[in-house]
């Protein structure tokens, strides 16, 4: 059974960075999955943020976060991150990561960690 648990999140200032991680368990390899980052903020519809396919670390990025959101993952422990700097009060939500085969299927997601900006 596939399993993912995000981590990472905090309190943080406005211009301050967090780095959130994703632990995935019940799959051998990632090699061919797309992991992503989505973020939902009170009474708002979850939103995409990033995501990375594992087996040539190719990303994409939504607009509100390119150029301070950066998506990595390390393949010898098959965790995806997310780097965040210069972090805004705009940022404020529950960060969930996700996974999906790139054939399609079912989508596996964690159950989210807080990010709070505070101005």
């Amino acid at each position: 059974q596939v399993g993912l648990a995000d981590s990472g999140g905090g309190l943080v200032q406005a211009g301050g960075s967090l780095r959130l991680s994703c632990a995935v368990s019940g799959l051998a390899t990632l090699r061919s999955y797309i992991t992503d980052w989505f973020r939902q903020a009170p009474e708002v519809q979850r939103v995409f943020v990033a995501k990375i396919y594992w087996n040539n670390a190719s990303s994409v990025y939504a607009d509100s976060v390119k150029g301070r959101f950066t998506i990595s993952r390390d393949n010898a422990d098959n965790t995806p991150y997310l780097e965040m700097s210069n972090l805004k009060p705009g940022d404020t939500a529950m960060y969930y990561c996700s996974l999906i085969h790139k054939g399609g299927g079912a989508r596996y997601w964690g159950k989210g960690t807080l990010v709070t900006v505070s101005s």
